[in-house]
């Protein structure tokens, strides 16, 4: 009996799943996300050109990180990456407008990807957020309502659309804090307020609140609050009755991050998508007052429903792709688990796992150049070679560390040394717990891959303190 019980639950949960992917709902949620996403990409892009980071990070550097099996990646010439950038601001505005929809959202896509495969050095979570609501939008009809594509072709226009086009934003918001809730659950965040307590007291010359910051108690009450709400902020946004307060929370969590850290602009995007917790009735308002300042008014009031289906192949195929990629996002953020050693030691699974400021790493790294034939030997002025933020960055990451060894071990073959050893002695210190050694000085980098499985020439963490 507990066996058919237990087998009619998990067909109703089933059923009740493919009820919650397949229900009309209406696609006013989805394009206001897609004209929130296109103008805070728009914004973003036109900052990064403005503060000249396109050639600081693209342009200038003579060494670049490309991650794991994209090596093949490489930084156009200027002008191909002044370009590539230029695409993604028109792409952003079309994308909020939805205008060329499909095209636009593929080339800022691909646009967006490239740019960040160049050079791991860059990495940002919120460059990983906008990647993957990128990829989403892709599968996604957000030009067909409210959009000049409509206005060009009234016969795009729909008005419902299968739940998961909305839902999976939904769910990938979720998942985003609550992963981000759970890796905060470590004994330095929640039983020492590290790193808080070694961040604000830099605010201390704040207005009013300056003074407080230097209290250790306002750390730990940092720490918690920030711990419980990115656990609970996902389920309360889901609340209807909740959902309001909750946004105001993360308007209020975001901004206050954004002022005491300066952070960029993963506040603001954060702010900005979360808007498609909303109701119906909510997007549709937003729609009717934005629509009086379009040329054409493409909202019209008592409009005649127009329902969205897909045929039966394209819903397996989106289905089996969506069902791989929740997968992903649920197993890579816990790939951690497969490695020894600490976390935030190693950086093994550390990124695209959602940890947010759950640090405070530096470290100096020397490198040395031997030449096996003659044992001739000296140290390497990373300064030639490296920007000042790639040899901060490099010098606390290992993945990093072997593939700018690799990068010596070329030049300096390259200078006449057949089969240079390439040799490191880096000093790192975490969350004030001391500076020590980090790696085997004795290793010859050069030697050594970079992949996924541990790396065996990384010295264990111990506490000193402990």
């Amino acid at each position: 009996m507990t066996e058919i019980s237990n087998g009619i639950s998990a067909h109703n949960y089933i059923s009740r799943l493919w009820l919650s992917f397949n229900r009309e709902k209406h696609i006013a949620p989805l394009a206001v996300f897609r004209v929130a996403f296109g103008v805070i990409m728009l914004i973003s892009t036109v900052r990064f050109i403005a503060k000249g980071w396109v050639y600081d990070f693209y342009i200038s550097p003579k060494c670049y990180f490309p991650f794991y099996g994209f090596e093949w990646v490489r930084p156009l010439p200027a002008a191909g990456m002044y370009s590539l950038f230029a695409i993604m601001v028109i792409a952003s505005i079309f994308i909020a407008i939805g205008f060329l929809y499909k095209l636009s959202i593929s080339a800022f896509f691909i646009c967006f990807v490239y740019t960040e495969l160049i050079d791991k050095t860059y990495y940002l979570n919120h460059y990983y957020v906008v990647s993957i609501v990128s990829f989403l939008l892709l599968l996604v009809p957000a030009h067909r309502y409210f959009s000049v594509d409509v206005v060009r072709n009234p016969s795009l226009k729909v008005t419902h659309v299968p739940g998961w086009t909305i839902n999976i934003f939904k769910w990938q918001l979720c998942v985003i804090y609550f992963c981000a809730g759970i890796s905060k659950l470590n004994y330095d965040w929640m039983c020492q307020a590290l790193p808080l307590k070694i961040w604000l007291p830099a605010n201390a010359g704040l207005t009013l609140i300056g003074p407080l910051l230097t209290q250790a108690w306002v750390a730990f009450l940092f720490s918690w609050f920030a711990a419980a709400f990115d656990i609970s902020i996902g389920f309360l946004l889901l609340s209807r009755a909740a959902r309001p307060w909750a946004y105001l929370l993360v308007v209020i969590f975001h901004m206050l991050t954004a002022w005491l850290f300066k952070i960029g602009m993963f506040p603001y995007v954060m702010i900005f998508i979360t808007i498609i917790f909303f109701s119906e009735s909510f997007h549709l308002r937003v729609i009717k007052n934005i629509s009086n300042l379009w040329p054409h008014n493409v909202h019209q009031s008592g409009e005649s429903k127009a329902v969205l289906t897909f045929s039966l192949n394209k819903k397996k195929l989106l289905y089996s792709l969506l069902g791989l990629y929740a997968v992903l996002q649920v197993l890579v953020p816990f790939r951690f688990l497969l490695y020894p050693g600490t976390l935030f030691w190693t950086e093994e699974g550390y990124r695209f796992s959602w940890r947010v400021m759950l640090m405070e790493k530096s470290g100096t790294a020397f490198f040395y150049i031997k030449d096996p034939a003659t044992g001739n030997s000296g140290e390497v002025p990373n300064g030639l070679y490296l920007t000042p933020l790639q040899e901060r960055m490099m010098a606390t990451q290992p993945d990093m560390i072997v593939q700018y060894a690799h990068y010596l071990h070329h030049v300096y073959r390259n200078k006449g040394i057949k089969d240079p050893i390439v040799t490191a002695e880096c000093y790192v210190t975490l969350n004030g717990s001391g500076s020590r050694l980090f790696i085997d000085p004795t290793t010859d980098l050069s030697k050594q891959t970079d992949n996924f499985l541990p790396k065996k020439w990384i010295l264990p963490f111990h506490n000193k303190q402990q």
